[in-house]
């Protein structure tokens, strides 16, 4: 399996020190115009492990195998973890009363702003587990950047955050080469699954006027700024796995700003229900 990179935690503090990093207010009241990016951005983050954690919880207890399906769940946990400090910042931010529930349940599909990698159906294992390595490579060396943040908050989450997806990085790079080198069967499954997703993966390198006013704050690298070490890992995974690495990933885009496939709507009728039926209602 290709070598990943050792992941030592980051003393946040120190690097926010010599960085001369800052809470988000003091960097909004610095620079008030960046406001509505930030929020923008950081409901990126969030909405997009929410919905992905969602899709994997569809696993619980319809796994291959128990420990697979174990394994599955406890990613779905650390994202759905990911997606309440991610909206709880955002929140934050916005100033506007809503709390990280309101974003994540009171919000309709239009006002999501995920990649639309993250919202597509299951499939089977194979397409699941394909689905989680090409986004686990891309939120592996998008929170190595985080890290050195210039909003404190950010760099903080990053740090926490980083540790859990560097075990899901390695967990589904070795699982997509066991199975893409494995039975004829195995091997085409994973094939047709990188097949249906790579069009999706150029959304995450797409940048926008948001990610351009986040980057120049030094709040979060440019998207494009990412694609080159995707690549070489994205590429170097699926080579030992024997898996044929097609031609053209920047098809389908959108999400980010609102613009999503059908099936979004149908998880997020699933997802919100219980907060909709019963509006306030509390465990």
């Amino acid at each position: 399996m290709p070598s990943l990179p050792d992941m030592t935690t980051p003393n946040v503090a120190e690097l926010a020190r010599d960085q001369g990093g800052q809470g988000p207010r003091d960097v909004l009241a610095e620079t008030p115009e960046l406001k509505p990016a930030l929020f923008e951005w950081l409901c990126r983050m969030g909405d997009s492990t929410l919905v992905l954690g969602h899709r994997l919880s569809e696993w619980c207890g319809r796994g291959p195998a128990l420990e697979e399906d174990i394994a599955v769940a406890n990613v779905a946990l650390d994202l759905i973890g990911h997606t309440q400090m991610w909206l709880g910042l955002a929140a934050e931010v916005e100033e506007g009363g809503r709390s990280v529930d309101d974003l994540a349940y009171l919000r309709d599909v239009m006002r999501f702003r995920n990649i639309k990698l993250a919202e597509l159906p299951n499939g089977d294992i194979g397409r699941t587990l394909m689905r989680q390595f090409l986004f686990d490579a891309w939120h592996h060396l998008m929170l190595e950047r985080l890290v050195q943040s210039s909003v404190t908050e950010v760099a903080e989450i990053a740090a926490k955050a980083l540790k859990e997806v560097t075990y899901h990085l390695g967990r589904s790079s070795d699982l997509v080469i066991r199975l893409g080198d494995g039975t004829a069967e195995s091997h085409a499954r994973m094939q047709e699954a990188l097949d249906l997703l790579w069009p999706y993966t150029g959304e995450m390198f797409t940048g926008d006027a948001v990610d351009e006013t986040v980057a120049e704050a030094g709040v979060a690298p440019r998207p494009e700024d990412l694609r080159a070490a995707w690549t070489a890992l994205v590429t170097e995974v699926l080579f030992e796995a024997t898996l044929s690495v097609p031609e053209n990933g920047d098809v389908h885009r959108g999400g980010k700003q609102g613009r999503h496939t059908e099936h979004l709507g149908y998880l997020l009728a699933e997802m919100q229900f219980l907060q909709r039926a019963y509006p306030g209602a509390e465990w």
